[in-house]
């Protein structure tokens, strides 16, 4: 089969109509045929005179070519995003018939954490109120002491429960702390909201008129925004970097942040990157860039 085979929509296909399909297309109906089977066999609905996970296990040709896909984004187009996001001004806030929604130094807040922090967007979401914390030699300090130098200062990030772990704590850019801290110094008395993944009462970092912000927003309005101020298409040679293609970008950002702090000049071990991304520690989990 290629591309578009018994579709009646091609619509958005591009260069890719009638090229051969690859290999995690070709193996994605199989894992399903191995699932839908075992099902079955589970539930009784048919007798077990077959092993689902031999019968209909992926070829060796197409399993060889699958792996890993980080969709990381290159290197001068990270560049610029992380210019326009340190350099974001009111100016660049996207603006509705009726303003602008949320102040710059919300928008400003959620830029940076997810240019720095390296998080999922659901996490970012669901960041609560006191999540930086300042640290120097272990004692605890406040953000804006002025009784020790920031550069002597570890700023650290507390990442509610994600769909890999638990709740955890880890080391971030103090740029990152300075614009959370500095939302959370104008940020208006809000109402507790409910976590959805932990089902608990909690004061949302990310909220705004009472309303927390979408899981969607930086995918469909930080990216799109800061593509503008940066000049950076929409698109690189590795697909759609904003909204047209919600699953993959603001994962690019957790994927490109975790590709250069293990190729740096003191690169982490693969066990401390792992632990710094929030991945659970069985190996299901394990991700390797």
């Amino acid at each position: 089969m290629t591309v578009a085979d018994y579709a009646q929509r091609t619509i958005g296909l591009g260069d890719r109509l009638g090229k051969p399909l690859e290999a995690p297309t070709k193996e994605g109906p199989l894992a399903a045929l191995r699932r839908f089977f075992s099902d079955c066999q589970e539930w009784e609905w048919l007798s077990r005179r077959f092993d689902p996970q031999r019968a209909l296990a992926t070829p060796r040709s197409i399993a060889a070519l699958l792996g890993p896909n980080p969709r990381m984004i290159a290197d001068d187009i990270w560049a610029k995003l992380l210019w326009a996001g340190l350099n974001l001004q009111a100016e660049d806030l996207p603006v509705t018939t009726s303003g602008q929604f949320y102040p710059l130094e919300l928008v400003r807040a959620v830029t940076v954490t997810w240019l720095f922090a390296g998080l999922r967007s659901n996490e970012i979401a669901r960041l609560r109120v006191g999540c930086i914390r300042w640290q120097h030699d272990g004692a605890a300090i406040d953000g804006d002491s002025g009784e020790i130098l920031a550069r002597d200062a570890a700023c650290l990030l507390d990442v509610p429960t994600n769909k890999t772990g638990t709740a955890f704590t880890k080391p971030v850019d103090p740029i990152l702390g300075q614009a959370v801290d500095a939302w959370q110094a104008i940020r208006p008395a809000q109402p507790r909201l409910l976590d959805h993944r932990t089902s608990e009462q909690v004061d949302l970092l990310f909220v705004f008129r009472a309303r927390r912000i979408s899981t969607a927003y930086i995918n469909n309005t930080v990216i799109p925004m800061l593509c503008r101020k940066a000049s950076v298409p929409d698109a690189d040679v590795r697909g759609s970097i904003t909204s047209h293609q919600p699953p993959a970008t603001s994962h690019r950002a957790r994927s490109t942040i975790a590709s250069q702090l293990y190729n740096a000049k003191e690169p982490m071990t693969l066990f401390e990157l792992q632990a710094w991304l929030g991945q659970g520690q069985g190996p299901q989990e394990a991700v390797l860039w």
